[in-house]
Order: structure tokens, then C-alpha cells, then sequence
């Protein structure tokens, strides 16, 4: 009986040391409950991927800008080049007729290969080889080497020009390519957020109404028209009527005001003068990071309207919202 005793005493250890182990692996191997995701964090995250693909944008709208120019510079530049051909390829029918008349015999035949050359500086290299010309037709000649200086160095503008737009194209390309992976990452960061938390984070620091603004003149067209466009889409590289990015928003509105502005934060703060915060009226526009990557406009009560980025579209903040860089009076 006392073995049976410990026997039976032992297979109960056993059983209960098993359910314990049992027991710990259940634990240990179950789904653990899934985290909701911080809002601060998130906030970080998609605030440095939205400020990432801004100053891609930004850089695009500057390479719209230099592509433009570029292309009016090398249609200039070409036409340029075509005239100056022609001319080139007259004085050239010019020597060659006078040499032509001029030489008789083995110095015509020299004369006729160099006039039917179809390299222009081969021919005018080559003609030390023909006997000597008369003072009026080196004048002819004079002009004629002048005039394929100033060809080539056209043709040197034309293929440089030519190079830089390629340059150009290839960077918008690299530029779109960035914005989109950065819009994508944001996006990727705000589709973690539960409904509730997803308004918390969109809510921004301002939820009043669309203030009145005490403006004049020109300024107080732009601020109407900024104004009046809070709550449309951000799409980056837009510039109306339907969505707007931050230096696209602000160049419209200035328009409106008859006054022009480039599409292009960085830029824009040449066209005008500087103001300190100081002296901020409504209309002056604002700009923030360094280097400069985003502008809005101030409307007074330390509140700018602006296109702030794809969660929130056109809206009012805070002037200090972002790191504040710096701002100019247009008009």
C-alpha cells in the first residue's frame, strides 16, 4: 500500500507538472492582441516623409521651371544656328566662285575640290594651297573665316543647350519617382491608424472658422483667394483650380492680384521684399525649412493659410506649425 501510495503520489506530480508546461506553451505560442498604433509616432513618422516628398516636389516644380526655359533657350538657339548657316554657306559659294574665276589649270582643280568640299573648315584650311587672291577678295575671305567662328561657337550653344535639357528631363524624372515613394510611405504610415486616431492626427492646430481678414490692395485679392480655397486637395506639382502644393496655392493667389510669381517655393522668395516676422502683414507670404521647401500665406492672429500636404489638403495653421525660415511682401 505505501507503494501504491507513492506511485499514485508521483503520477500526480507528473500530471500537474505537465499541465503547468502545457499550459506555458499555450501561452507563450497564442497571437498577441494587436498594439494600436501611437499617434505621436505615426505624426513623426509621416510628417518626415510628407516633408521628404515636398522638397522632391519642390525641386520638380523648380525643374518644370529650368525645363521651360531651357527649351525657349535652345529654340532660340537653333534658329540662331540655322541663319547663321546660311550664311556661312553663301560667303562659301562666294570664295568658291572667285576662286574658281581667279585660277585657271591645276589651281583650278584644286580650287573646284576645295569649293565642292562639304566640310567648311577643310576649305578654308585648305586654300594656303591656291595661289594668292587680290585685297578685295580677301575682305571676301576675312568675313567668310569670321562668320564660321561665330557658326561653331552657335553649334557649341546648341548641343550644350541640348545636354542640359536632357539633364533637366532625367532629374523630373528621378524627382516624380521620389515624390511618389514618399507619398506612398505616408500613406503606408496612415492606413495604420484606426478611425478615431486617424482624425486625431488630421485635425491639425487649428479647427475655427475661416477668419476675416483686414487686408488692402493687392495683398487683399491673394488673401481672398487663398482663403477661399481652404479645404481643397494638396496634389503635388498642382496649381488650381481643384488641388493645390504649397507654391502652387500662393502663386495663384498672387496672380489673382495681377502679380506674378514662379511655381517654385525656393524661388518665390525672390519676388518681393523681405519683411521680419515682425513687421508680417496678411498677404505676405511665408517660408519654412532650410533650405526653403514650403511657403503659405499670413493672414494675421499668427495664422497662415496654406497647401499643407496630402492628409490635410488647404487649411490654416499656426505660423510656427513648421520651422520658419524667413518671408517677403510680393506686389
Amino acid at each position: 500500500m505505501h507503494d501504491g501510495r507513492k506511485r499514485h503520489t508521483a503520477r500526480k506530480i507528473v500530471a500537474a507538472a505537465f499541465a503547468t508546461a502545457l499550459s506555458g506553451t499555450l501561452v507563450c505560442t497564442a497571437a498577441p492582441a494587436t498594439a494600436k498604433p501611437n499617434v505621436d509616432t505615426v505624426q513623426q513618422k509621416v510628417d518626415k516623409l510628407f516633408h521628404q516628398a515636398e522638397i522632391a516636389s519642390e525641386h520638380y516644380n523648380s525643374a518644370k521651371m529650368q525645363l521651360h526655359a531651357s527649351s525657349t533657350t535652345l529654340k532660340a538657339l537653333s534658329a540662331d544656328l540655322g541663319r547663321q548657316r546660311k550664311v556661312v554657306d553663301q560667303l562659301r559659294q562666294q570664295v568658291a566662285t572667285m576662286v574658281v574665276q581667279q585660277y585657271q589649270g591645276q589651281a583650278l582643280s584644286t580650287a573646284t575640290q576645295l569649293a565642292l568640299s562639304d566640310d567648311p573648315s577643310s576649305f578654308l584650311d585648305q586654300l594656303n594651297t591656291v595661289s594668292a587672291y587680290n585685297s578685295q577678295r580677301g575682305e571676301v575671305m576675312h568675313q567668310y573665316g569670321v562668320e564660321l567662328s561665330r557658326l561653331k561657337l552657335r553649334e557649341k550653344a546648341v548641343g550644350d543647350e541640348a545636354k542640359a535639357l536632357t539633364k533637366t528631363r532625367d532629374q523630373l524624372a528621378a524627382d516624380k519617382a521620389d515624390i511618389d515613394k514618399r507619398a506612398a510611405a505616408a500613406k503606408q504610415q496612415l492606413d495604420q491608424l484606426q478611425a478615431e486616431q486617424r482624425q486625431q492626427f488630421l485635425s491639425g492646430d487649428y479647427s475655427g472658422p475661416v477668419p476675416s481678414v483686414n487686408a488692402s490692395g493687392r495683398a487683399a485679392a491673394a488673401v481672398r483667394y487663398a482663403l477661399a480655397q481652404v479645404g481643397k486637395a494638396y496634389v503635388y506639382g498642382a496649381a488650381g483650380p481643384s488641388a493645390f502644393d504649397c507654391s502652387g496655392l500662393t502663386m495663384r493667389a498672387w496672380g489673382a492680384a495681377g502679380v506674378g510669381l514662379p511655381h517654385s517655393s525656393n524661388a518665390q522668395q525672390g519676388y518681393g521684399t523681405r519683411v521680419s516676422e515682425s513687421q508680417l502683414q496678411p498677404g505676405d507670404l511665408v517660408f519654412y525649412y532650410s533650405p526653403v521647401s514650403h511657403v503659405g500665406m499670413y493672414i494675421g492672429n499668427g495664422l497662415i493659410v496654406n497647401a499643407e500636404n496630402p492628409s490635410v489638403g488647404v487649411k490654416i495653421t499656426g505660423l510656427h506649425s513648421m520651422p520658419y525660415s524667413g518671408a517677403v511682401r510680393p506686389g
